[in-house]
């Protein structure tokens, strides 16, 4: 199972720049990649695995901004069409 966290997060003020710098470092600490600017990924094993990885994300949530987590099998992410 592949988990994905997207967000949008306020980076206007010196302190937001380094709430979200902040969240980004967690999820790489966490064993995420980042598969866009703002959209991290990581592969689970299990359900109890990615259960745990989304409670360490709502423990890391920010005050402020947007967070979503997806979880996909997978064959889904087998299927994901990528252009460059």
């Amino acid at each position: 199972m592949w988990l994905f966290v997207f967000f949008d997060l306020p980076t206007e003020t010196r302190r937001e720049r380094k709430t979200a710098t902040d969240f980004r470092k967690t999820l790489l600490k966490n064993g995420f990649e980042m598969f866009q600017f703002s959209i991290y990924i990581r592969f689970c094993n299990n359900r109890e695995q990615a259960d745990n990885q989304s409670l360490r994300i709502k423990q890391a949530l920010p005050n402020k901004g947007h967070i979503a987590v997806m979880r996909i099998t997978d064959k889904q992410f087998g299927m994901i069409e990528l252009f460059h």
